[in-house]
């Protein structure tokens, strides 16, 4: 096992694949929360317990992420530094500026769930009628643009969840990793952790029948999710083992050994394939098997993490 962790070739350990865990969160939930306007548009409300969610998880999960990202770097108090000068050729530097235009419009987009509860709170707190008037008149100008705020949106964080898979593409000198495959792969395991994170969200409460349709849509869009990761995954090796030279050794260091056994029993069966029998056999109902509910997102969600870990190790173990 710690050859499987410590190696010469290693550049990226650990805090990379929790920051790529939670940026495909991020991505996900929002992407998901997005597609219920059109639809389930009778519960795409704030008070819904999946949107709910996501105003909290996504924008702490991207922070808690650039968080990571910054003091992973060597001169961590230089960031500051790609958020103001931008590098057009630096897949670091435009990924930077992808999260700044998407945390904007994020908060745009809480704005325009939640504008009422907070211009309430902040008269209360502020008592300047003058002031309130005028950060109304500009919210009210937000909420009239609500529908093109959340197409860009929805855009920018299908963007956001291939970033994660390009940053790792833009290593070329490792075979595996250069993948055209992976901002792909990335982005269909980002919404299957975005699903894990809104099924977990909806098990918390004791009442869920107000967002029935919510939870139908979530399931009926995590099958075919299921399998769109299982087929991109098939691609992702069959595009390696078909590449010949090291991009075939790459695939059967992968595929053997400690990461061969986190692949085929972490990622592909407790991740991917108990989850999609149980749902298969589970009623459709989206009130029943709560403790399972709980288990088989947490096992999902587990699997999306060691793919990312797997990826990032397994990856950097061939250079080309």
């Amino acid at each position: 096992m710690h050859n499987a962790f410590t190696f010469d070739t290693l550049v990226w350990d650990w805090p990379i694949a929790v920051y790529l865990l939670l940026v495909g969160i991020s991505a996900g939930m929002v992407s998901l929360s997005l597609l219920l306007r059109h639809y389930v548009p009778t519960e795409y409300h704030g008070s819904n317990r999946v949107i709910k969610a996501t105003a909290f998880v996504a924008p702490l999960a991207v922070i808690l992420g650039l968080v990571i990202l910054i003091f992973h770097l060597t001169k961590p108090f230089t960031f500051w530094y790609l958020m103001v000068f931008y590098n057009p050729t630096s897949i670091m530097s435009l990924g930077v500026m992808l999260f700044q235009v998407y945390f904007v419009v994020m908060l745009l987009w809480l704005i325009t769930l939640y504008h009422d509860a907070w211009l309430t709170q902040l008269e209360a707190i502020w008592h300047r009628p003058a002031l309130a008037a005028r950060v109304r008149k500009l919210t009210v100008m937000i909420v009239k643009k609500a529908a093109v705020i959340e197409n860009l949106l929805l855009v920018l964080a299908i963007l956001l969840g291939c970033y994660t898979g390009f940053l790792l593409s833009a290593l070329k000198s490792f075979p595996l990793l250069n993948n055209p495959v992976l901002p792909v792969l990335f982005l269909v395991s980002g919404t299957t952790s975005g699903i894990a994170v809104m099924l977990l969200a909806s098990a918390w409460g004791h009442n869920t029948s107000g967002n029935s349709l919510s939870l139908h849509f979530i399931h009926r869009v995590e099958t075919p999710v299921v399998y769109a990761e299982l087929f991109l995954l098939l691609a992702f090796f069959v595009g390696l083992l078909l590449g010949g030279g090291k991009k075939v050794v790459a695939a059967q260091t992968a595929l053997t050994g400690f990461w061969g056994a986190v692949f085929w029993i972490g990622i592909i069966g407790i991740g991917i394939v108990i989850p999609a029998i149980a749902n298969r056999i589970r009623k459709p109902s989206a009130h029943s098997g709560k403790g399972q509910l709980i288990t088989l997102a947490v096992m999902s969600l587990f699997g999306v993490f060691l793919l990312r870990l797997f990826v990032l190790y397994a990856g950097q173990m061939t250079v080309a």
